[in-house]
């Protein structure tokens, strides 16, 4: 394996009067990250439930996503699941600030690791892999679980706040071997090419990307190709990359490489992507991100369902 030849530094904290707020929320955050891990889970419940009060427009995103997807569940089922993504969101939000600035030696003492073969194999060819998984409330906490056992970099979306996006890539890269920006293209291709490791998660609405329309849970969702233009431009392996919490233990699980991709045709293998995040989300679904709004652009004459 390579070095990293992605940013692997934060940077100097912003400074000066107009950042005093967000440095004190930070600091906040970051006193939060540190609690006993049974009562961020407790605290993480009821910000679940304080959310699903307190955040109409988000309720009715996750209600739309969940009717939509999952159709076969009759009002009463959909209600609990519902309920159940609002609990775990809350949850989440302390396994991310507990993977970013705290301390993670509770969830280490009772992971399972599957197909940790398929990395080390993909290692010892050199050969640059592209970890795919979807937007769970788990992905922070077992990415940093993950970097245990593989140097593994990651792609992000940049905060707005100077200070908040010091923060988490100052505690994300205590773990991640490098992070990129989804606007470090060029970076993160060198990175792939030189044999590194890129997780990456290519199921949220970006506009203003290429994309095509691909199903997720049989309906057509505006999917980013840049899992079939890395593929093809680097010539890494694409491989899905499964994380749950199961009770008090993480279930991390990676998937043999996919077979013959890319493929010639962007959209028969963002369907395949696609397909693959949604076996993910089947297997947790309460763990998904249904509040944000997956299927706003509709294919030309359509209606958006929020």
């Amino acid at each position: 394996m390579t070095t990293a030849v992605g940013p692997t530094s934060a940077g100097d904290v912003p400074r000066g009067p107009r950042h005093w707020p967000m440095r004190a929320g930070v600091a906040l955050l970051t006193a939060a990250a540190r609690l006993p891990w049974p009562l961020q889970r407790a605290l993480g419940r009821g910000l679940g439930a304080l959310a699903f009060a307190l955040a109409p427009s988000r309720r009715h995103a996750a209600r739309v996503n969940l009717r939509l997807c999952f159709p076969e569940l009759d009002d009463g089922a959909r209600e609990r699941l519902l309920r159940a993504t609002f609990r775990d969101f809350g949850i989440g939000l302390f396994e991310f600030a507990r993977a970013w600035w705290g301390d993670v030696a509770p969830m280490r003492r009772d992971v399972v690791i599957e197909g940790l073969e398929h990395l080390r194999e993909l290692q010892a060819q050199g050969r640059g892999v592209l970890m795919v998984s979807g937007h769970f409330m788990t992905l922070e906490i077992c990415g940093r679980l993950l970097c245990d056992h593989v140097p593994l970099a990651g792609m992000y979306r940049r905060y707005r706040d100077p200070v908040m996006e010091w923060a988490v890539k100052r505690g994300r890269l205590r773990y991640a071997a490098a992070m990129f920006t989804n606007e470090d293209i060029r970076p993160a291709m060198r990175h792939l090419k030189q044999g590194g490791f890129l997780w990456y998660a290519p199921d949220q609405d970006m506009r203003g990307k290429d994309t095509v329309f691909a199903p997720f849970f049989g309906v057509p969702a505006a999917t980013i190709t840049a899992t079939h233009q890395f593929a093809r431009l680097s010539g890494c392996a694409v491989v899905p990359f499964f994380h749950r919490r199961e009770g008090d233990r993480y279930v991390l699980r990676i998937a043999p490489p996919l077979e013959d991709f890319p493929s010639t045709d962007a959209t028969v293998d963002s369907a395949r992507v696609n397909g693959a995040i949604e076996a993910m989300v089947r297997e947790a679904p309460s763990q998904y991100l249904w509040i944000h709004r997956r299927f706003k652009r509709r294919p030309a004459g359509e209606a958006p369902p929020y």
